[in-house]
């Protein structure tokens, strides 16, 4: 089944930078060959739903290897059975009914 999640990770105990733990969790979803988009408060992250949950697992183990003694993550996601959608699609439906 595919799925389009929204993660928001975020670890406690590490300061007020949270960059470099970003950066490891976008890159476990990259190593897993998943698409993924950050935006200001989290990352969008498409692909079979197993995968994008092995992917999530994985970041929270490097966030955690990194040294960060709590993580919180939010998750919202979407799934379709009657046609295959990309995120990019979704922003480009968005953006035609703005006329942009």
């Amino acid at each position: 089944m595919k799925v389009i999640a929204d993660f928001c990770i975020v670890p406690i105990g590490v300061g007020v930078s949270l960059s470099p733990y970003v950066a490891k969790a976008v890159d476990a979803f990259a190593a897993a060959g998943l698409e993924a988009q950050t935006h200001a408060y989290g990352t969008n992250v498409s692909g079979e739903y197993d995968e994008v949950f092995a992917a999530l697992k994985a970041a929270l183990e490097d966030i955690h290897g990194m040294g960060a003694p709590r993580v919180t993550c939010t998750i919202k996601l979407g799934t379709r059975t009657d046609r295959d959608q990309s995120m990019q699609d979704k922003i480009d439906s968005v953006a035609q009914k703005r006329g942009k």
